[in-house]
């Protein structure tokens, strides 16, 4: 989809326009790291990188080999996860920093089977284990 986006951290200091291709539905992932970084479960929408605009203070924090997470240096609110091993990789940008992303619908979920009851998702979604996830990305060393 081809739509301006405009979002904004908690405390506007960070904002980010997206401006091209996107895709307006939500993936979550349950992987213990995502659990960690967001408090229970991570939701993400991808765009491409030539669409995405940044500005303000983000700061990125390399929480892998191949990944980054970048969060807002004033309030703290988390912006993206990209893949830093691939030039022009797309970004996973945190949803709710849109008011458009609102009425998006779930795509997808991995390490659905790791889920905290707290938030199982339901719903008609394409949903994969752990197993199933990291036998396809074999780069994955488990879920840390």
């Amino acid at each position: 989809m081809s739509d301006i986006l405009e979002g904004r951290c908690l405390c506007g200091a960070v904002k980010i326009r997206v401006e091209g291709a996107h895709d307006p539905r939500a993936g979550a992932c349950h992987c213990r790291m995502c659990q960690r970084w967001t408090g229970g479960l991570f939701l993400c929408f991808e765009a491409a990188a030539e669409a995405v605009t940044v500005e303000g203070p983000a700061v990125r924090y390399q929480s892998t080999a191949f990944a980054e997470r970048a969060f807002c240096a004033t309030c703290g609110s988390h912006l993206w996860m990209r893949d830093v091993d691939e030039d022009g990789a797309p970004y996973d940008l945190m949803p709710g920093l849109f008011d458009a992303a609102l009425g998006w619908p779930l795509r997808s979920e991995i390490y659905a089977d790791r889920a905290m009851a707290a938030v199982r998702l339901e719903g008609d979604h394409q949903r994969t284990t752990r197993d199933a996830y990291e036998a396809q990305n074999p780069f994955i060393d488990g879920d840390v």
